[in-house]
């Protein structure tokens, strides 16, 4: 009798979702979320789904577990509950950077806490970027997937290796935020409720240089100071609205995403150097990076 590989490969990926013990469903008085049993107290979740507020019931097969926001930053999209209680569970290892091409369970739950599935592509990988909120993700993992109730749960290569946590990012296009970057944030949101950033208290504008200055500036798009924050870092060190941002530490910056890997966590409390382009002439300012206030 000859072997269906096809059957086989049906049933395992069944038997993979069924003793996915570690997914859980997310009740958040609207749309459905799915989250990840990351320790047997913690949940985390994708942050775009929660709504405001601190108080939400986990549910893992029909068992309902209250819990309450730890943290959440934007920045990565992760949001970290703690449980009123423990469900044992067990996280997979961590996988490799898969393969474009390769294929990657999803895994989400339903209302009552039972794992869902669906299978998806690894549409395209990449080095590490920052998110428009400004959060670094270490490395781009885009699936060819849309996502429902199950954003925010797990994503296992077919051999059951975690990749990372579902999530919609851009446009809808369904990304994995890796498992290094939740674990690099986990332990800051579960203390600090949040993950610092560095701050420079400007509001920005992306802006064309004026052709008349671009020879001087050296580029034809910068960033212009629309506002400032009172007693900001760079209103003590003499940024002016209306000053067009042409670079950071030598670093372009056309875009405020420019500005993300200049602003890290870790730069907090270090100089820069901003140059700029006021009223035609070309300048170098030194300020030091302060920390975003909370809520900023």
């Amino acid at each position: 009798m000859s072997i269906d590989h096809l059957e086989q490969l049906s049933e395992a990926l069944a038997d993979r979702l069924a003793a996915a013990t570690f997914v859980v469903a997310i009740r958040t008085g609207r749309r459905g979320a799915s989250g990840v049993l990351w320790r047997d107290d913690v949940v985390v979740a994708s942050e775009q789904t929660l709504p405001e507020g601190v108080d939400f019931t986990v549910v893992r097969s029909g068992t309902e577990v209250p819990a309450r926001l730890a943290g959440r930053d934007p920045g990565t999209n992760a949001a970290v509950l703690r449980l009123s209680q423990k469900l044992a569970a067990t996280l997979p290892a961590p996988a490799p950077t898969p393969r474009p091409g390769s294929l990657a369970l999803i895994i989400g739950a339903d209302g009552s806490g039972a794992p869902t599935g669906r299978l998806g592509m690894v549409h395209a990988t990449g080095p590490e970027w920052h998110s428009q909120a400004g959060g670094r993700i270490e490395t781009l993992l885009r699936l060819d997937a849309r996502l429902g109730a199950d954003e925010g749960g797990p994503v296992l290569t077919l051999g059951g290796r975690l990749i990372g946590m579902s999530t919609a990012g851009p446009r809808r296009r369904a990304l994995a935020i890796p498992a290094a970057t939740i674990e690099r944030v986990l332990e800051p949101l579960l203390t600090e409720g949040r993950i610092a950033r560095g701050w420079l208290g400007v509001g920005l504008q992306s802006v064309q240089v004026p052709e008349r200055f671009r020879e001087a500036a050296g580029r034809d798009a910068g960033m212009m100071v629309v506002g400032l924050a009172p007693g900001a870092p760079a209103e003590q060190a003499g940024v002016l609205p209306g000053d067009i941002i042409l670079e950071v530490d030598g670093r372009r910056t056309g875009r405020a995403r420019g500005l993300a890997t200049a602003l890290a966590p870790e730069r907090i409390g270090q100089p820069a150097t901003l140059k700029l382009l006021r009223a035609g002439e070309v300048r170098l300012v030194s300020v030091t990076i302060g920390a975003r206030p909370a809520g900023g």
